[in-house]
């Protein structure tokens, strides 16, 4: 049996809750390998509807939960979340979720600097959620992260803070914003640090242990490979890398104990926050769209742009990313719909591009070409297999599997876990 790999192909908000929950439940181990708690899945279980930023899916399912080295990690934000689920009747202890003692951390003072900075951009901000994951990031490639495993040794917890507080405190300053004191960020973290160390461990040594002996992982990705800080929108993308390779680099393990790499994408397009999108809809079929489909971001609440299918950006975002199977999301929320665009390539000057630029300018001045395809009338929603489906849906799904090169194993027809489509198992590899 292989693992498994789940990453976003397109900007993110693709409806890989579900998903991963669906796949959850077959796995032993859930891994989350990159991101903060600036992501969001939203799972519904029965009449429970939960919405985790970072604590892995699979805690919903019973499963041990891991977060890796490669994730960066708000202490408050993690102990809210695990006290807003265990109201909800989640056991989650340090028996069922371990924490890499390498992840770093994100202190107020990043969330600072986050919202400051985006305050000094007007006009030019790039839509983050001013969580401070971007300047956490920052800080644990310049060596300066605090780390979980600082939380144990109070000298170091305090001589860290003067090399942040000096850069951080500047960087306030000069933008205007309030600065921090040593005092009041060190004594909270010794609060903390009781309540975060015993879910702190060397997680690379469980999975090496969990992979000898054969049980099964699932590497759960945040936000989507056009969100790449390497290979998507750039700037306009998240501060880590959402590509399948991370699920290694992030969790400790070698690359070849990744295995299968799905690539979830809903059978159109949103977007949250600025950026460029080539087949946004300004019209009532956009509106349309976010209105079925419920289109509004688990974790900030704005509405999400929404536009045709893309298939040239998920060909690329398969590509690059890794991806060997799709799950295709929301495929009901297309139904009705007389007619459907997909968009076959861009058109840049007098040149058609099967790929999106590099350069910020020309990724914004790209038009979509479309190819137009018959809509259906009969409903999608709740089907169970193939013969479930209307003919034109059934030729949607393999019209855009042929223009992304890469097959949908999966289909999902409503935000239920059973009503799922499998035309090949992830595990089986």
């Amino acid at each position: 049996m292989a693992n498994v790999a789940v990453i976003g192909a397109q900007w993110g908000d693709e409806g890989k809750g579900k998903v991963v929950d669906w796949l959850a439940s077959r796995a032993d181990i859930v891994v989350r390998f990159q991101g903060g708690h600036n992501a969001g899945h939203t799972l519904v279980v029965g009449n429970q509807t939960y919405k985790l930023s970072l604590l892995p899916s699979g805690l919903v399912r019973g499963k041990l939960g891991v977060i890796g080295n490669g994730v960066v990690i708000d202490p408050e934000a993690l102990l809210a979340e695990i006290a807003r689920v265990r109201a909800q009747g989640l056991d989650v202890g340090p028996e069922r979720l371990r924490i890499a003692e390498t992840a770093p951390l994100i202190l107020p003072l990043h969330a600072a600097l986050d919202r400051a900075r985006e305050a000094a951009r007007g006009e030019r901000r790039i839509g983050t959620t001013g969580r401070g994951i971007g300047p956490a990031y920052e800080d644990k490639v310049a060596r300066r992260a605090i780390r979980v495993c600082d939380l144990a040794e109070p000298q170091t917890l305090a001589d860290k803070l003067d090399e942040l507080l000096l850069h951080h405190n500047t960087l306030l300053a000069g933008l205007g914003a309030p600065v921090f004191a040593k005092r009041d960020l060190l004594d909270r973290l010794l609060e903390l640090a009781p309540l975060v160390l015993p879910y702190a461990e060397q997680v690379w040594e469980r999975l090496d242990e969990a992979r000898r002996a054969g049980r099964r992982i699932l590497f759960e990705g945040a936000q989507a490979v056009m969100l790449d800080v390497d290979h998507g929108t750039y700037p306009f993308v998240t501060s880590s890398n959402t590509v399948a390779a991370t699920a290694a680099s992030g969790s400790g393990v070698g690359p070849g104990a990744v295995g299968f790499v799905l690539g979830i994408a809903k059978a159109y397009t949103t977007r949250v926050g600025a950026g460029p999108f080539p087949t946004e809809l300004h019209d009532a079929t956009g509106k349309l769209l976010g209105e079925r489909g419920h289109e509004f971001g688990t974790v900030t609440g704005r509405p999400r742009r929404c536009g045709w299918f893309d298939a040239v950006m998920v060909r690329q975002a398969a590509k690059v990313g890794g991806i060997q199977g799709l799950a295709l999301t929301k495929l009901d929320v297309l139904d009705g719909l007389p007619e459907l665009n997909i968009c076959t390539g861009y058109r840049l000057g007098g040149e058609t591009l099967r790929r999106l630029p590099a350069a910020p300018a020309a990724q914004q001045a790209v038009q979509p070409v479309y190819e137009t395809v018959p809509g259906w009338s009969a409903s999608t929603r709740g089907a169970r297999s193939w013969a479930d489906l209307p003919a034109a849906a059934v030729k949607y799904v393999r019209r855009i599997e042929e223009l992304v090169e890469t097959p949908v194993t999966l289909l999902s027809t409503s935000p239920e876990r059973d009503d799922t489509i499998l035309m090949r198992d992830p595990f089986e590899g």
